[in-house]
């Protein structure tokens, strides 16, 4: 084989993959969270449902024992798939690779501290999935120590030579770690295994006997794993991140030599043989396999692992052709990426690993960095995560459920992860730069269906969000990788002149919305009143004052120039000249939305072409009518009845609960026809008791202050002010006899990019915003209503005077909010 990585799948897979990633016209680079299955798959496993009873294998009849010899030659293949057989290991079949690793926690024969003999350690790689770390919980209860021991330790750990009287010690002993970095991609030595257990390797010097258990589940996604070499007492394994379908199964690889001795008190539906309901009297089944598989196994879905199996071998060839197109692509990807440079030299991407990327059998293919600015600046990864949705690039952000690795990669110490937390930042959560440093990062990750395009789509999108035409061009080694055919540094250069535009702001720019859409703050934002120009010229205006004054300054009054409220969330804007505010903020702001097939709310992020939907409100005829261009108006009461044969159900919407009841049919079909997709339109229920646990539940008002870019910010009120973001420094408004206090700013995600008169995508925006603001996105402030005791009645009007009171320390902010307001 050459010493170059190459692209070796058969043409017909690649094919497939093809039409699958054109189906979706997606870039999907998140193949160590998950595999994507092919349509293949499937088939097949819908045909063999069609052509066979698979009955429950605990029962006798025929369709159970087609069941239970189904399972038993699946559990042959999956051992035929890492090369052992049953005489050396036991498959037993978990939800996924979390539950296997609860299993080995519970079951493993540990020694507690205070006996006789010397007690049980439980030690554990720091770079290791939190599933692994968990573990310690259990241990913990049992009285064990745990240890964990840094990759560099593991180097330097070789057995110092016991005295006599310990060298026959029995005590077991745990060591976990991972074979592929879930983090990095890096590939620690399976050789471990064996130096571990015949004692070259210590990860503690203590006496006893050593069990290695290896953390599979992210190496055998692209990787072959032969156990008849490298016999690791326990591998855990999640057979979506290996076939992509399906989800929520695993299973535990178990040592013949160590089963045995695995203990376990609860028992469940056929794990027992034999026992007394009156007596304490257990005896449990001979079969290792029956004795941990508490229940009813998921029998369909281990049926579909043969389907599974069949299709990654055909499609594919095996899983060395996997490894070496997986590392290809990731070799690739890593050596562009590491040359590129500003103009100033700096370098575009600070890359996280442990490896040159110089051979698959070290390193697998994930790539984790952060992008730079200029300055050697890391700009956060939520920003970078809403950027590549705009290209329709699918990666991962964060620190991957590997707190160890990211510590370890980024710098940071203990003290900070305590602090972050006390700042209201939690794992998973949005909050990326933490004074100035990161406290996450960006994670790409090639799988067997990843193509060259999908690498060179995400290049070029590096490209395109980091340099302007202006820049000096971009630095290819002309050494990368070659294909089979054609080398792989042209396509990229050839369009790169094509694509940096991320400076140049186009003529059209697209403004986001970004509301709650019952009961959460959404915007206000200000900018200079000035004349009416060109849309460019006022979005370049909008952004580009960030001096906030210090009082509010006489002058020209605060007023309300335009009122909107949106019906249905994230369809087109309905403007008035004044309407009635109500518990929920404007009345019928965002009492309707529309959800797919499985009753989840659409927004533009998954279909723009909302925004061409025109609701609109008739007070006197009680009706809001609905248009769209090349369709027929459609009406629908504004009265609340339901009905009774309508059911009130509860949705979750922006995190937040609502009760909901379907509209019907008539405006199913039309909005299914307009969007070309099955979907159905929900209205929330007035009950707001059933909200009696949300935030802000007095009602929610947006506010937007800024020009003739309206449409854009989907704003509920917009009004003119003198100076530039200066309701950043408001803490409450009053606008006749309404109040509002301000919760905090508007973060602006993807769906700024989003044409409110076309449906259409302009990717450049939401980053020329982000530059303009100094790195973040935050264009305006979030309210809630609190009325204030008056005779007037509640209406909001064009020309109403706005009044603000200050923050008294202008300096202090809101938290940012660790949950990502919905758009619409």
């Amino acid at each position: 084989m050459s010493s170059s990585p190459r692209v070796i799948l058969n043409a017909y897979f690649l094919h497939e993959s093809r039409c699958f990633f054109e189906n979706f016209r997606i870039t999907y680079l998140d193949h160590a969270g998950s595999a994507l299955f092919p349509e293949s798959l499937l088939k097949a496993f819908t045909d063999d449902l069609r052509d066979n009873v698979y009955g429950n294998p605990h029962s006798q009849n025929i369709s159970s024992r087609l069941t239970h010899d189904t399972i038993e030659h699946v559990r042959y293949r999956i051992l035929q798939h890492f090369h052992t057989s049953a005489e050396d290991y036991t498959v037993i079949f978990t939800s996924g690779c979390t539950a296997a690793l609860k299993l080995v926690a519970e079951a493993f024969p540990w020694i507690p501290e205070g006996t006789k003999q010397p007690s049980s350690r439980f030690c554990y790689l720091t770079d290791s999935h939190t599933s692994v770390v968990g573990m310690r919980g259990i241990t913990s209860s049992m009285n064990v120590l745990s240890v964990p021991v840094k990759p560099k330790e593991m180097l330097l750990s070789e057995k110092n030579t016991l005295p006599p009287e310990e060298q026959n010690c029995t005590t077991p002993h745990l060591f976990s770690y991972p074979a592929q970095s879930n983090f990095s991609g890096t590939k620690y030595p399976l050789s471990w295994i064996h130096d571990i257990k015949s004692g070259k390797l210590c990860p503690t010097e203590i006496p006893g006997k050593w069990f290695v258990l290896l953390d599979a589940a992210s190496y055998v996604s692209t990787s072959p794993l032969d156990l008849g070499v490298h016999q690791a007492d326990f591998i855990p394994i999640s057979f979506y991140k290996i076939f992509g379908f399906p989800t929520g199964l695993g299973a535990l690889l178990v040592s013949n030599r160590i089963a045995p001795f695995l203990r376990k008190s609860y028992f469940g539906g056929g794990t027992a043989a034999a026992y007394l309901a009156g007596e304490d009297f257990y005896f449990p089944q001979k079969s290792i396999a029956e004795r941990f598989e508490d229940g009813t196994v998921s029998f369909l879905d281990i049926i579909a692992l043969k389907h599974g199996f069949d299709v990654l071998e055909r499609l594919t060839g095996g899983m060395e052709n996997i490894k070496q197109h997986t590392f290809a692509l990731a070799h690739y990807t890593y050596t562009v990426l590491s040359t590129l440079k500003y103009a100033n030299g700096a370098p575009v991407v600070r890359i996280y690993c442990d490896t040159d990327f110089s051979s698959p059998d070290v390193q697998g293919p994930i790539i984790n960095f952060n992008i730079l600015d200029e300055n050697g600046e890391v700009i956060g990864f939520s920003q970078v995560d809403k950027m590549a949705s705009l290209y329709n690039i699918h990666l991962r952000t964060g620190c991957f459920c590997n707190t160890g690795a990211c510590q370890m990669h980024l710098g940071i110490s203990n003290e900070d992860i305590r602090r972050n937390l006390q700042a209201g930042h939690v794992c998973g959560d949005d909050v990326d730069v933490i004074d100035g440093r990161p406290t996450g990062s960006v994670r790409i990750s090639f799988g067997y269906m990843s193509t060259f395009e999908d690498a060179q789509s995400f290049l070029k999108f590096i490209i395109a969000t980091r340099f302007s035409k202006s820049d000096t061009a971009v630095p290819f080694q002309s050494s990368v990788t070659k294909l089979p055919t054609e080398s792989v540094k042209s396509p990229v250069q050839d369009d790169y002149s094509s694509c940096n535009n991320a400076n140049k702001l186009a003529p059209r720019m697209h403004i986001l919305d970004r509301d709650l859409w019952d009961s959460s703050p959404a915007a206000v934002k200000t900018v200079k009143w000035q004349p009416q120009g060109t849309e460019t010229e006022s979005i370049r205006a909008a952004v580009s004052e960030t001096a906030v004054p210090t009082w509010r300054r006489g002058g020209k009054p605060i007023t309300v120039t335009n009122i909107y409220l949106y019906p249905i969330k994230s369809c087109s804007a309905f403007e008035v000249a004044e309407w009635p505010v109500g518990n929920q903020g404007l009345l019928y702001d965002r009492n309707w939305m529309v959800v797919n097939q499985n009753g989840v709310c659409i927004t533009q992020k998954q279909e723009p072409r909302l925004c061409l939907i025109n609701p609109s409100i008739d007070l006197k005829q009680n009706i809001m009518i609905i248009q769209a261009e090349g369709m027929d108006p459609v009406s629908i009461s504004l009265e609340e009845n339901p009905g009774k044969e309508a059911v009130i159900c509860e949705s979750k919407v922006c995190s937040h609960r609502v009760k909901t009841y379907d509209c019907g049919e008539r405006i199913a079909g039309w909005l299914s026809t307009f969007l070309g997709r099955s979907c159905r339109l929900i209205r929330q229920s007035s009950d707001i008791k059933s909200n009696k646990h949300q935030k802000n539940a007095k009602g929610t008002l947006a506010f937007l202050i800024m020009n003739e870019l309206i449409p854009r910010f989907r704003a509920n009120l917009v009004i003119s002010a003198p100076e530039s973001f200066e309701e950043e420094e408001w803490a409450e408004i009053s606008v006749g006899s309404l109040r509002f206090q301000v919760v905090g700013p508007c973060s602006r995600c993807q769906i700024i990019c989003i044409d409110q008169q076309s449906g259409e995508r302009n990717k450049e925006f939401l980053q020329s915003l982000s530059a303009a603001r100094g790195r973040k996105t935050n264009f305006g402030i979030y309210l809630i209503n609190q009325p204030l005791c008056s005779s007037f009645p509640d209406i909001l009007s064009v020309g109403s005077e706005v009044l603000p009171v200050l923050k008294e320390n202008p300096e202090i902010q809101p938290p940012p909010s660790s949950e990502e307001k919905c758009s619409g």
